[in-house]
């Protein structure tokens, strides 16, 4: 078990406090302040935080530099370094402002967790990330068996991707009332949908392929007229599972929706896998989508209604995140505008 000093929970509870319902931060932000704040607490041997000063930053410093990942065996990559060193700079910046710290810490102490220029443009240098192809998706979507229930629900759980390009946050949450099949779309309901920034908005179904239309519509009766789901059970629910037998056996489906998208990132990375293709998240698909609509959609009216549609407010959003441009083909437009 880890050492505890009293004084610096509660004092860290009030911090933590303040990010969600002052600063209004979501709670996976929340999450990761905390995590970095005990970083540089366990560095400290849990000293009180009344007694802060500038060396034990320069030595933590040094220590995050050096440390080694659990998870990959390898040095702590420069972004990850980066968001611990934000976490404890926002906190020393606010412990600068509370009674019994403010005769201790000044509002430039916090300075001392900046990050190295040098490493600083390393850690928010933006990188390729792989996606799909059309023809992947197709391959592997083409590869997913369909016997059981649960078999189902993930084949059409990647038709609905591939239709909507819907985060897979959102994915877990929706039910069957903001399906409307009559008008192709899925209502986005940030009221009762875990959308990004709680936004909503109306996603009509992409013409990528009929046959992710026709499984995702396949799967909607099934829910509707064999499970007798009604509009507030869950478009993709859990297995539901039970002792038999003396083992656990998945014996039909939850009307509840998934707490978090990890089985839905699960899943699709099985797919994947399963069709000897690396394996690829559901938010790939979003790239997958967007170099397809460059194509697709010519237009700047129709390239801006297909933005609106992933839930982009700007298009410049939609360009510059999802619609990379690769060092390759950066060579390849180079020189061929330069010859002509």
């Amino acid at each position: 078990m880890r050492k505890i000093n009293e004084e610096n929970e509660r004092i860290k509870r009030r911090y933590l406090q303040y990010l969600k319902t002052a600063k209004r931060k979501d709670p996976n932000t929340v999450h990761k302040a905390a995590e970095g704040i005990l970083r540089f607490e366990a560095a400290t041997n849990y000293t009180n935080f009344k007694r802060f000063h500038i060396e034990q930053v320069i030595k933590f410093q040094d220590r995050i530099n050096s440390e080694i990942s659990k998870a990959t065996g390898k040095p702590l990559s420069k972004s990850t370094i980066s968001s611990i060193l934000s976490a404890n700079k926002g906190f020393v910046f606010w412990l600068a402002d509370q009674p019994g710290y403010k005769s201790r810490i000044r509002h430039s102490d916090a300075d001392y967790f900046n990050m190295s220029a040098k490493g600083q443009r390393v850690a928010s240098a933006t990188r390729e990330t792989p996606y799909p192809s059309i023809e992947m998706a197709r391959h592997a979507f083409n590869c997913m068996p369909e016997t059981t229930e649960i078999e189902q629900r993930n084949k059409a759980l990647f038709a609905f991707l591939m239709l909507t390009g819907a985060r897979d946050g959102a994915v877990a949450s929706l039910r069957l009332k903001h399906i409307n099949m009559i008008d192709g779309c899925v209502y986005q309901d940030a009221r009762d949908v875990k959308t990004k920034n709680a936004k909503t908005f109306t996603t009509y179904f992409l013409p990528v392929n009929s046959e992710y239309l026709t499984c995702f519509e396949k799967w909607v009766t099934y829910l509707k007229n064999n499970k007798l789901f009604g509009p507030d059970d869950a478009l993709f629910p859990p297995a539901l599972v039970k002792v038999q037998e003396g083992e656990f056996k998945v014996v039909g489906l939850k009307r509840e929706t998934y707490k978090n998208a990890n089985a839905i990132r699960a899943a699709i990375k099985d797919a994947f896998i399963s069709a000897d293709l690396p394996p690829f998240t559901p938010h790939a698909f979003r790239k997958t989508l967007v170099k397809w609509a460059d194509t697709v959609y010519p237009t700047r009216e129709a390239f801006k209604a297909f933005s609106q549609n992933i839930g982009h407010t700007s298009v410049i959003t939609t360009v510059s995140a999802y619609c990379p441009v690769s060092v390759e083909r950066q060579a390849e437009l180079i020189k061929r505008e330069g010859n002509a």
